[in-house]
């Protein structure tokens, strides 16, 4: 999502307090927002992330102080969302490494191997798409950015992100 340059004015008219500019600023967002929502947020929680995200971007626009960081900030909201809605879906708030290894020592192999599958199943595609690359595959991070068009820095990033939603989903 790049909020285009032609929208900066009606991001300074939202900043300084036109309704009208902001409730247009909400409208043209929203899909992006949508989109975004779907791509890093469970099915379940797209709506509600997408609310959310509105809600903030209206009260909190006036602390966007560089208009080119507009989609940056915006991308961090509808992120931070996805992840609060997830926490509260799995009650995880946070992930503890003695919690992670009670649960390996407490299942068997295949049981591992079943709940792994059903992790992997839950993660949104491209979240799916980079584990299996990765640790499947075993294909370096150099490969994975080549393959999927991504700089390396967005792979180990969505890496981690895929690897941690992978987390909270076993330890649910």
């Amino acid at each position: 999502m790049a909020i285009a340059e032609r929208h900066y004015p009606l991001i300074e008219a939202a900043q300084i307090g036109d309704p009208a500019a902001l409730d247009r600023l909400l409208q043209v967002c929203q899909p992006d927002i949508r989109r975004y929502a779907q791509r890093n947020c469970l099915m379940s929680d797209v709506d509600d992330a997408v609310q959310e995200t509105l809600i903030t971007l209206s009260r909190r626009v006036q602390s966007v102080r560089v208009l080119v960081a507009f989609s940056s900030w915006l991308f961090t909201i509808v992120r931070h969302e996805c992840r609060r809605l997830e926490r509260r879906v799995f009650g995880i708030e946070h992930l503890d490494e003695q919690k992670a290894e009670h649960w390996l020592v407490a299942r068997s192999v295949d049981s591992l191997r079943l709940d792994l599958v059903s992790a992997l199943e839950s993660l949104p595609p491209h979240y799916r798409e980079i584990i299996l690359l990765r640790d499947f595959e075993e294909k370096s991070i150099r490969e994975l950015a080549q393959q999927l068009a991504l700089t390396p820095a967005a792979v180990k990033s969505r890496l981690h992100r895929a690897r941690q939603s992978m987390r909270e989903y076993l330890l649910a």
